[in-house]
């Protein structure tokens, strides 16, 4: 590691002090799907609000008892079964095509096995997949009951990011998630790791608005680059948001 990423580094770590201390670590999990559930769950909530994608994932839940039958069905069915969530006929065809992916490569449909392989290599399982990318391979790991030790980035925790100068004004949320997560020991478990992006993240919605950030109400706005004009930070990030996140991508 340079010294500029050890610098970064001790900084990622001062922030997550602060931040922890101030939203009240450690953080409870929000929700126990197994990592098949979490994978689709996560693929509806792409640039959906949360109690849209809950709805439309409930729905599909109700229309299809399994996850066979989801991937069998017409996809004129799913598509109507989840919409609730933003494009819906972009994320049905690609719902099923993941659910097809998933029985083809393990021969079965179930991501349980994910919970025997290291980490690095459960994400790399998942992100061969097309539409699946950092973000959602993250979020399998840590969101669902394998309770692993993966970091998830997303759009909130990326502005605080960048921000605070930890990643760039142009580094994308994909890529970004490597960048973050160098920078967070070894020797931290899955929770502390959890507890790092709930924390970023309860910041981003709580203070650090997408606009108008309440920089007077900030916890962290001695270290913060954009707050003290060590670096040019736009309050909308150039960086467009994909749908699906994709290896390399957001």
């Amino acid at each position: 590691m340079s010294d500029g990423d050890a610098c970064l580094a001790r900084k990622a770590l001062t922030l997550h002090e602060i931040l922890c201390d101030a939203y009240g670590a450690p953080f409870p999990y929000f929700q126990s799907l197994d990592p098949l559930s979490e994978l689709v769950s996560t693929m509806l909530n792409h640039r959906t609000r949360n109690r849209d994608a809950k709805a439309a994932f409930q729905a599909l839940r109700d229309a299809f008892p399994t996850w066979e039958e989801v991937r069998d069905a017409p996809v004129a069915d799913v598509q109507a079964s989840i919409a609730p969530a933003t494009w819906p006929e972009a994320k049905a065809p690609k719902v099923q095509a993941a659910l097809r992916a998933i029985t083809e490569r393990a021969g079965r449909l179930s991501l349980d096995f994910l919970g025997g392989m290291p980490a690095d290599e459960a994400r790399a399982w998942l992100e061969a997949m097309d539409g699946v990318g950092p973000k959602t391979s993250a979020a399998v790991l840590s969101f669902s009951t394998l309770r692993g030790r993966a970091l998830p980035v997303d759009s909130h925790h990326h502005r605080v990011a960048q921000r605070v100068g930890l990643v760039g004004p142009k580094v994308g949320v994909g890529p970004s998630h490597a960048i973050l997560e160098g920078f967070l020991p070894d020797a931290w478990d899955a929770q502390a790791v959890y507890d790092h992006h709930q924390a970023f993240m309860r910041h981003g919605q709580k203070v650090c608005h997408w606009r108008g950030p309440d920089c007077a109400g900030c916890v962290v706005a001695e270290l913060c680059d954009a707050r003290q004009g060590r670096r040019a930070v736009p309050a909308v990030t150039a960086v467009p948001l994909p749908l699906f996140d994709r290896p390399g991508a957001g």
